[in-house]
């Protein structure tokens, strides 16, 4: 088998609240909506992160985003009125974390130069 692509998914209680925040996440709509519980949206490198209205999941995806420049994406963010729960720096990444309204955990990450 040769594994060429990914979808990963998020199961949340209310498609009407995470759209809200995954549209001011992504900075835009879902580039797919195939049912009515389910939103897409594809990532520049060919993969997707798909919500998905499931309450018995909801609260427990943990989703790391790989990103150029996490301060950039720390400011636009802020001016949607998204403020990450917590911010480090290691020896290989600098990251953001974030949780949607179910507790999803959602993680920025910026590899440090050289390590990526």
């Amino acid at each position: 088998m040769t594994i060429t692509n990914a979808l990963a998914g998020i199961a949340v209680d209310d498609m009407t609240e995470a759209l809200e925040f995954y549209e001011r996440l992504f900075g835009r709509t879902a580039d797919a909506r195939p049912m009515s519980d389910v939103a897409e949206w594809k990532l520049p490198g060919g993969g997707w992160v798909q919500v998905v209205t499931d309450s018995d999941r909801a609260g427990a995806a943990v989703l790391t985003l790989v990103v150029d420049d996490l301060a950039e994406e720390l400011g636009r963010l802020s001016l949607h009125g998204l403020t990450p729960v917590a911010k480090s720096m290691g020896d290989f990444f600098k990251t953001a974390k974030f949780r949607d309204a179910d507790g999803n955990q959602i993680v920025l990450s910026q590899p440090q130069h050289g390590t990526y």
